[in-house]
């Protein structure tokens, strides 16, 4: 399995690692969002939430098939994640955002965006889609405070809505002048 740090820069922030949904160093962040997804939303025509998290294989996050996955791993062990798979024409889908329960409220999530988008931006990508829960305000603010774009009326009830999608087109940067 190729693993590739980004940053390693001890005791300041997580380190950045890219790595595959299937990393064993994945497992408990995949494990504790599963639960999540299952309180949160319960059962889906008798099925359990989670199984929306088997919905895709693993190499649609693999750069090979246009995808990214990385995780923030500080001491050994995952604190935060997320991914992203090609999506229609110049965009990316950003997928499985998420900050292990013990680790929130230090802006790791922001961390895993900002690195999303720096990433997507390094490929080319110009515009970025996500979708998330109605029963995940938190994950509403976020995207907002970050320049997502609400496809859908903030003022609709949210459940009825299903799906929450918002949209940012990412600016062109040129890394060899940054």
């Amino acid at each position: 399995m190729l693993r590739i740090y980004r940053q390693k820069v001890p005791n300041l922030r997580p380190n950045i690692l890219y790595t595959s949904p299937t990393d064993p160093l994945a497992a408990a962040l995949v494990a504790e969002l599963s639960r999540e997804y299952d309180e949160r939303y319960g059962l889906n025509n008798g099925i359990p939430s989670s199984v929306e998290l088997s919905r895709y294989p693993a190499r649609r996050f693999q750069p090979i098939d246009g995808g990214t996955f990385l995780l923030l791993v500080e001491n050994g062990k995952a604190v935060a994640g997320g991914a992203f798979m090609r999506g229609e024409n110049d965009s990316v889908e950003v997928k499985r955002v998420w900050t292990h329960s013990a680790h929130r409220r230090r802006g790791l999530a922001r961390q895993v965006m900002a690195e999303l988008e720096a990433e997507a931006g390094r490929r080319g990508i110009r515009s970025i889609v996500l979708t998330t829960g109605a029963r995940q305000p938190e994950a509403v603010a976020l995207y907002l405070s970050l320049g997502y774009e609400p496809q859908f009326d903030l003022d609709d009830d949210w459940e009825s809505i299903g799906y929450l999608e918002f949209r940012k087109q990412l600016a062109v940067v040129d890394e060899q002048f940054s």
